[in-house]
């Protein structure tokens, strides 16, 4: 057995992305097939568990849907508006990193997400002590604010056809993480997307860091890693 998170969108709650971790049949093996029964026995048991939940897109290079694979991070790609360049969202969170020894490494901008993701620099440069993407600074916390951010931009430049596929589902996983490693979830950033959509909040969390961190602001945006019992603790900590 094992958990993932599953995230749903839940527009005008105060979290508007609800984390629930749930316990399926893990079947182990590095194969795309091995992966992929690991995600049918994933959701099958978030619609046992969730009964509000049916329609679950799988976020990540091993999803069995194409839209799924599309919007990986490694696969998902944006192009800046004041120096129209395009990069792929791995390749702009791994080049903003700023470490104690060094950064943010914009080279990495050019690179393909395998190479920006497996750079040795990102792994030999110290404690990572904050990101700046063209000029702008973003601290460590909330933990996953600058992810989140640059997933949601990218996302919101994506073709209508594809946005309106996107809110067509009511969860949400990825696979390939697990909240004790990692921090940062393509999955989460996604429905917190759908969210700020279903609330016609898209356009002003876009606008600016700090538009986004004001709209977002009682949302829990470190909460990729975080169940639903642990959410509460924290609003409750927090009021």
């Amino acid at each position: 057995m094992a958990s993932r998170p599953v995230f749903i969108p839940t527009p005008g709650a105060e979290t508007l992305a609800r984390t629930t971790s749930i316990d399926f049949k893990w079947f182990p093996g590095m194969s795309v097939a091995q992966k992929q029964r690991s995600i049918d026995s994933l959701h099958a048991s978030a619609r046992e568990t969730i009964p509000a939940v049916r329609e679950i897109l799988e976020v990540s290079s091993k999803s069995k849907d194409k839209l799924g694979v599309a919007l990986s991070a490694f696969n998902l790609t944006f192009t800046t508006r004041k120096q129209n360049f395009t990069m792929s969202v791995e390749c702009a969170f791994q080049g903003s990193k700023v470490f104690e020894r060094g950064g943010p490494f914009k080279d990495l901008f050019t690179r393909t997400s395998r190479e920006a993701k497996l750079d040795e620099r990102i792994k030999n440069s110290g404690r990572l002590v904050r990101f700046s993407f063209y000029g702008t600074d973003w601290q460590l916390e909330p933990r996953t604010a600058f992810y989140d951010w640059l997933y949601i931009n990218a996302l919101k430049k994506q073709p209508m056809n594809v946005i309106d596929e996107i809110l067509s589902y009511s969860a949400f996983t990825d696979i390939e993480f697990n909240p004790e490693k990692s921090i940062n979830c393509q999955a989460y950033s996604i429905a917190l997307f759908v969210s700020l959509h279903k609330q016609n909040l898209l356009d002003q969390a876009t606008v600016s860091k700090e538009s986004f961190l004001a709209t977002v602001s009682r949302v829990l945006v470190s909460s990729a890693g975080e169940s639903d019992d642990v959410q509460g603790d924290m609003l409750k900590n927090r009021i």
